[in-house]
């Protein structure tokens, strides 16, 4: 850490902090804006000359500045201009009135031209989240003005917001968005897997195990967090189920091995070569021989016009995971 204040600047910069609501009465953008305008270019004279100004003008507007905070800002004893301790001290400051002040004018443009303030989006929990972030990074760098606020949801809860119009787009599975109200297209099929932690009796059965095997246990089954009873079961093979949902929740009462039940593969790639978890081979899915995986969608409505921020980022996500894949070395 640099060396503390002196006691003087501490306490006009804690003054200028303190009253800044007021001195905003008085202190203009174009104060600031020639006071930053002196130390970039080192002296009164080469700041006239940038702004195209008299020296004198700008000489006048720095000595208001001074008089507004009770303070100089410059010591103007030597040949050029040296800021003063309360000069050096408030200078960030300065810096970041002219930094804010730049992203409200361009806020204000895209707003002015139909872009969102704010980008709310709601997301399915079995969807990979460093794919998300992925998709989230690229669109900051696209929108850096536009907030985003997301919502990690399980099964239909998504598909609800999204209806509900309190989201412009949801990345839903694709069983959970067939309302007549919404559009979709085709994101990823996440790959499911059935596990249970080692020690759990199902774990420790040799070979593949029947449905008949697994009735009598307890399965963990994700459940929709708001019509509970509403959404058909998936995957569900015991008389005894414990339902939640949250995925993380169920993720965790697995590896305490309360139950068996099926998660997205990439949510317990770590733990399966871990050994936290193991893998149950089963003799047949819902009549399947393989492990199913879940159709995810990114889905939106149709009579509702996205702004230029969902569009980009539907167009995105749809872009970004239909990228032909690199063959494994």
């Amino acid at each position: 850490m640099g060396a503390p204040l002196p006691e003087k600047t501490g306490n006009v910069l804690l003054v200028f902090i303190e009253n800044f609501g007021g001195l905003m009465d008085a202190l203009t953008l174009d104060q600031v804006t020639v006071f930053l305008s002196v130390v970039e270019h080192g002296s009164f004279s080469a700041a006239a000359r940038a702004l195209n100004r008299a020296q004198s003008a700008v000489t006048y507007v720095v000595q208001k500045l001074e008089e507004q905070i009770d303070t100089p800002l410059f010591d103007r004893a030597q040949y050029r201009p040296v800021l003063t301790d309360a000069g050096r001290a408030l200078l960030p400051q300065a810096r970041r009135i002219m930094e804010a002040v730049g992203a409200f004018r361009i806020q204000a443009r895209g707003i002015a031209g139909g872009l969102e303030p704010e980008l709310a989006l709601a997301v399915s929990s079995l969807f990979p989240m460093p794919l998300l972030a992925e998709v989230l990074r690229a669109f900051r760098e696209r929108f850096p003005t536009v907030s985003t606020r997301i919502f990690v949801e399980s099964l239909s809860g998504v598909a609800r917001l999204v209806e509900a119009e309190m989201c412009p787009l949801g990345i839903s599975p694709v069983f959970t968005a067939t309302s007549d109200l919404l559009r979709r297209a085709a994101l990823v099929d996440v790959e499911l897997v059935m596990v249970a932690a080692p020690e759990h009796p199902l774990a420790r059965l040799p070979g593949r195990l029947t449905p008949d095997m697994l009735r009598e246990h307890v399965q963990l089954v994700l459940t929709d967090r708001t019509t509970p009873h509403d959404i058909k079961d998936y995957g569900v093979y015991a008389s005894r189920t414990w339902r939640l949902a949250d995925l993380s929740a169920k993720h965790a009462l697995l590896l305490a091995g309360l139950g068996f039940g099926g998660m997205p593969v990439h949510l317990v790639a770590n733990d399966l070569r871990a050994g936290t978890l193991v893998t149950l081979e089963l003799t047949e899915w819902e009549g399947a021989d393989r492990p199913p995986s879940v159709p995810v969608c990114v889905t939106w409505r149709k009579d509702k016009p996205l702004g230029p921020a969902a569009h980009w980022m539907k167009d995105h996500l749809v872009e970004i995971t239909h990228l032909p894949k690199s063959p494994d070395p």
